[in-house]
């Protein structure tokens, strides 16, 4: 599939037009989801922080772990595990009814490349997406973190901001986004294959939905661990 979709990028009479659309529905609707998750994350890890801190390290180190945390590492994976589930599954029920329904034939009949058609333009939206909702999701989590921080614990922002800068690096920031357009190009890579590869009706549209979320997920995980390796 992935060999298909880099010849599909010939056929720029067909996707250009066709991406805007789908970097919307893929980046722009998961936006919400996404930040709920973050904030939620960026409260937790602060409470966190200070329970474990308490009597044993200064408290301005609550910024250090919520930054750290969550631009590394729990910003990118819990968004990517977030938009497996809505993200790969809407695309795998997408392309798989249109697979029941003979849809993807017709586009065959009337000469189109199905994947061309429907492949290239979510891969592109979702790669070019994900690092912007993650990006989002970063800063809502540091938002809440610090107003966490600052609300419930006692904490100056002055003291916040000194341990979100203590050890910070510029690859804080484009690790994850790094690892974020990988996740949104293995999502809709296998929710397309997955869609595509359907048979038997609606239960092979559940069947392959499932599928493309788990499957998803421990992508997910094998590429937040292989990024790891190579980048840090």
């Amino acid at each position: 599939m992935l060999v298909d979709v880099i010849r599909g990028f010939r056929d720029v009479e067909v996707w250009p037009t066709l991406t805007a659309a789908q970097m919307r529905r893929i980046g722009v609707n998961s936006v919400p989801i996404a930040l709920f998750i973050a904030a939620f994350t960026g409260i937790v890890l602060a409470l966190q922080a200070s329970y474990t801190f308490t009597g044993a390290v200064p408290m301005y180190f609550v910024g250090t772990l919520v930054g750290k945390t969550i631009m590394l590492e729990l910003g990118p994976v819990l968004t990517g595990l977030a938009l497996a589930g809505r993200v790969g599954a809407n695309i795998a029920a997408e392309l798989g009814t249109m697979r029941v329904t003979e849809q993807v034939d017709a586009l065959e009949t009337l000469a189109y490349d199905p994947v061309s058609y429907l492949v290239v333009p979510r891969v592109i939206a979702a790669t070019l997406m994900f690092p912007i909702v993650v990006a989002l999701a970063i800063a809502t989590g540091l938002v809440f973190g610090w107003l966490t921080s600052i609300n419930l614990l006692e904490l100056s922002t002055t003291e916040f901001v000194r341990g979100l800068r203590l050890f910070y690096q510029s690859k804080d920031i484009w690790f994850g986004l790094v690892k974020s357009m990988s996740f949104g190009a293995v999502i809709a890579l296998i929710g397309c294959i997955k869609g595509l590869a359907v048979r038997r009706g609606a239960e092979g549209v559940g069947r392959a939905t499932t599928e493309a979320v788990v499957l998803s997920a421990q992508m997910i995980l094998v590429l937040d661990a292989f990024w790891a390796v190579v980048l840090l």
